[in-house]
Order: C-alpha cells, then sequence, then structure tokens
C-alpha cells in the first residue's frame, strides 16, 4: 500500500493593509499624547531657564534633509525628534526676552485650544455649522471693542498682511462698483490713488500691487517728529492727485508703526476721509487691541470712525499663529467684494448648506481653519480685561527701559516711545555697526532677542516688549548685556 502523503496546507492569508489613519492601539497612542503634551506645558513653565534663541546645529537640520518616508514609523520615536530637535530651536517668542520683533507669545489656553481646533478638524470657510457661529460672536465682540456698529462683518486671514490687502479690495470695489471685479480697473475714467505714512508696513504697497493697482500709485507721506503721518503734506497730496485728473480713493492710517510703535492721528484722518470722500482704513497689526486697555484705547480715537481695520490676535492677543483678522464697518460693502456664486457653494433653506453669509463670501478662501475657536477659547478664559492689563505692562516695561537708557550716559534714545517699541543705540559717533554687533552677540549667547532697525540713516537696537511674561528684570538683564558688550566692543576697536 502506498504511504499516505500529508493534506496540502492552505497558504495563511496576507493581513489586509490597514485602510484607515487611526491608531492601531488606542491606549498606547493616549499614553503618548499626553506625555507630549506634559512636555509642551514643562516647555512653558520652565521658559525662562533655556536660551531665548540658539541656531540648530548641523546634526539637527540633516534630520529635515532626509528622503519622503515609504513605510511606517513609530509614534514615539516621532515625538522623541520633536523634543530633541524642534522644541529647542523654535524661533524664541515664547521666552520674555523676545523682543526684537512684534511676534505674540502664546498662552497654555491657546496650546489646548489649538490641540481642540486639531480635534475637530473644521474648514470655517463657510455651511452651517458652530465653527461659523463662533467666528461671528468674534467680529461682534471686536465691533463692540472698536465701536463699530452691530451690521460690522469680520473674518479671520494669515495675518495684518493679507487684512490689509482685503481691505484694499474692498475700498476698490466701493469705489468703482461691483462690476470692476469683472472689468478690471482698466475700465476705470480715472487712475486711483491712495496715501499712507512712509512708516507704514511694506504690506501697504504690496496690497496696492496685488490688488493690480500698483504701488507706484501709493502716496508715502512724510511723518513728524513722533512718526505720525504729517497732515497737510497729505492734504497737499490729494489736492495734487486730483488736479492732475486721478481719483483718490484710500487712506491707510497706521495704529502702531513698525519701527516705533507711532499711532497716527486717527480722529484727524476720520474727518479727512469723510471730508474727501475716501474709505478710511487702519492697520493696527498690533496697536488696535490696545482698544482692550480702557488706559490706552483714548490713544485709538478716531479708530471707531475708520471703515475697515486690519488686526492680529496672534500678536498682543497671544492666541497662536495664525490668527489675523480684518473687521469692516459696512458689513454689505465687505461681501460684494468677494462673494462668488457658483453651484457648488448653493445655500439651502435648512441643513448643513443653510445660511446666508458664510466666510468665504467675506475673503478668498474655501478651505480655512477654526482660528475663531481659539481665539474664542483665549478671550474667553483670560477675559479682555485681563488681556488689556497685560497690554498695558508691556507698555509700562517699554517706559521702564526708555527711562534706563535715559539714565544711561553710554546709551542714547532714538525715537519717541508711543507704545511699546523702544528704539536707541550706544551713545557717541559710530557708524551704527555696534549695535548691529551688539543684537547679533545677543542672539547667540542666548540671552535677549532684540533687533535693528534704520531711523534717520542710523542703524539702532529696537526692542518691541510684546511678551505677556516680560518683566523689569528682563530689562535690567538685556540693558546690563548691552552695556557689557558695548564696553567690549568699543575697547576692541580702540586697541
Amino acid at each position: 500500500m502506498a504511504a499516505s502523503k500529508d493534506p496540502p496546507q492552505a497558504t495563511p492569508p496576507t493581513p489586509a493593509p490597514c485602510r484607515d489613519l487611526d491608531p492601531t492601539d488606542w491606549a498606547e497612542f493616549r499614553r503618548l499624547a499626553h506625555g507630549m503634551l506634559d512636555v509642551m506645558i514643562d516647555h512653558i513653565e520652565t521658559i525662562r531657564e533655556r536660551p531665548v534663541w540658539q541656531s540648530a546645529p548641523a546634526a539637527t537640520r540633516a534630520v529635515f534633509n532626509a528622503p519622503l518616508p515609504r513605510g511606517e514609523g513609530a509614534l514615539a520615536d516621532v515625538l522623541g525628534t520633536v523634543a530633541a530637535h524642534v522644541t529647542p530651536y523654535a524661533t524664541g517668542n515664547t521666552h520674555p526676552r523676545f523682543m526684537g520683533w512684534v511676534h505674540g507669545a502664546g498662552t497654555p489656553v491657546g496650546m489646548v485650544a489649538e490641540m481642540v481646533a486639531a480635534g475637530l478638524n473644521m474648514n470655517c470657510g463657510g455651511r452651517d455649522h458652530i465653527g461659523i457661529e463662533i467666528e461671528r460672536q468674534i467680529t461682534r465682540w471686536m465691533a463692540d471693542a472698536v465701536g463699530y456698529p452691530a451690521t460690522a462683518s469680520g473674518i479671520f486671514v494669515t495675518g495684518s498682511s493679507m487684512a490689509n490687502f482685503l481691505a484694499t479690495i474692498v475700498a476698490k470695489t466701493s469705489a468703482l462698483g461691483a462690476n470692476t471685479r469683472a472689468d478690471g480697473v482698466r475700465a476705470a475714467e480715472q487712475q486711483l490713488t491712495a496715501y499712507t505714512s512712509v512708516e507704514s508696513h511694506g504690506c501697504v504697497a504690496q496690497a496696492m500691487e496685488l490688488a493690480g493697482l500698483g504701488s507706484d500709485q501709493l502716496r508715502r507721506i512724510a511723518v513728524d517728529g513722533a512718526g505720525r503721518i504729517e497732515m497737510i503734506r497729505l492734504e497737499a497730496a490729494i489736492a495734487a492727485d486730483r488736479a492732475a485728473g486721478h481719483r483718490p480713493f484710500l487712506v491707510v492710517g497706521t495704529a502702531g508703526s513698525v519701527n516705533t510703535g507711532a499711532i497716527d492721528d486717527l480722529a484727524h484722518l476720520s474727518r479727512l476721509a469723510a471730508r474727501e470722500a475716501l474709505w478710511f482704513h487702519v492697520d493696527g497689526a498690533f496697536g488696535a487691541m490696545a482698544v482692550l486697555s480702557a488706559r490706552l484705547k483714548p490713544l485709538l480715537a478716531g479708530l471707531e470712525a475708520s471703515h475697515s481695520i486690519a488686526f492680529d490676535f496672534h500678536k498682543w492677543g497671544h492666541v497662536p499663529y495664525d490668527a489675523g483678522f480684518l473687521l469692516v464697518r459696512d458689513g454689505p460693502a465687505h461681501k460684494a467684494a468677494f462673494a462668488s456664486p457658483a453651484a457648488y457653494l448653493a445655500r439651502a433653506p435648512r441643513g448643513l448648506a443653510a445660511g446666508e453669509t458664510w466666510p468665504n463670501d467675506l475673503g478668498p478662501d474655501l478651505s480655512r481653519g477654526a482660528r475663531a475657536l481659539k481665539t474664542w477659547m483665549t478671550i474667553a478664559t483670560l477675559g479682555a480685561d485681563r488681556m488689556g492689563a497685560a497690554i498695558e505692562a508691556n507698555c509700562d516695561v517699554a517706559q521702564y527701559l526708555a527711562q534706563r537708557v535715559a539714565a544711561t550716559p553710554h546709551l542714547a534714545m532714538k525715537a519717541p516711545v508711543a507704545l511699546n517699541i523702544v528704539c536707541f543705540g550706544v551713545a557717541g559717533r559710530h557708524d551704527g555697526a555696534i549695535n548691529r554687533d551688539i543684537v547679533m552677540d545677543l542672539h547667540e549667547a542666548g540671552i535677549a532677542a532684540p533687533s535693528w532697525t534704520t531711523i534717520a540713516g542710523e542703524t539702532v537696537i529696537r526692542c518691541a516688549i510684546v511678551n505677556h511674561r516680560t518683566t523689569r528684570a528682563d530689562i535690567d538683564i538685556v540693558v546690563d548685556a548691552i552695556l557689557q558688550r558695548a564696553d567690549d566692543w568699543l575697547a576692541a576697536r580702540n586697541d
């Protein structure tokens, strides 16, 4: 009898590839995620114990020069890479001695808000969901804070550069009519001209370019000794353009100039704009948030009479980046500039597609993150009064820095302090290189992160006090470090 053979064995089925992107082990994911949250809370709580900034070494830069990974990686390893190669080498604006640029410091509340927003992953371009309602709430809050009517409209954008651009589009459409959206500016009978100060942010000129009007049609008006637009020169420029057959349509005031924090005479600008039939826009990137302070709000008198305002919650509002905002007094004029009916954007009487005005009717974006949620959570938790008090504290610290500079023979003030920006430098006759070198030395030492700018042709040190954690003790550390480096620099030059 022939020997029996073993029956053939079935080939084990190949495991089906995972078709979704959720964790396969939720408990392990929860453990790792909670651990990373603790790491970031520790990072913020102990921020004073580490350098303000440090340059990423070659080994760290190499980590982010790797080829595209095709296979899966372990979340624990990825989080380890973040802890070792990302958190130590960030911009540094959470640190109290970061004061070179107007960057908000963020808050622990904002960090939690970002987590919630990411978990919900709402597209806030439109439709009838709570993310849109929250954005409308922020609009109502800020309209009330500024003094705008309840019919004002607002929209979150990346930052004030984009908000200034959108405001220029609204102003252009208001001047030429909605037909200009299709006809273009070549159909206009007159050349449109706009006006701002020489101290305004460069994005104002860029907005004119992006709007198709040309930056050459933006008249940059000289400023007075306090950095404010000179009204007599502005009126003369408008008259000259009218005499040349042009059509003035827009004046942009500044509430907190980028160099010195100067605030234009907004009340005077509002009256001029009304008399000349101009759209009055205010670039209040950081300064407009001072409306939250009862003490500082009078500095912004006239803001309530503007047609539109650009500002950033991620600056003096300390909402995590990014959270820029455009507020427009005339809601219908705002909508007329951007609303674009399309079949895929059709509104319904009920259901998820319900609603009359969606955010995509007020700006160009269809895909938008939930910037309003983190802003709402920040304001709802901290309150406008506490946020306003933090802004006041920054201005008080700036005045303390100015006092220390004025009382130090080796230092000299270079511009008046309007709000929170202090421009100064080493006293004496030199080419300004000493100020630039001192700034770079402080960066590389991790002591502080001021910046430099140019005032009246001279390179000067610029300290923008924006961080809610900054104290007088921080100012003392910065001034002492500057003086030490100034002594070393001058001694080396005299050898």
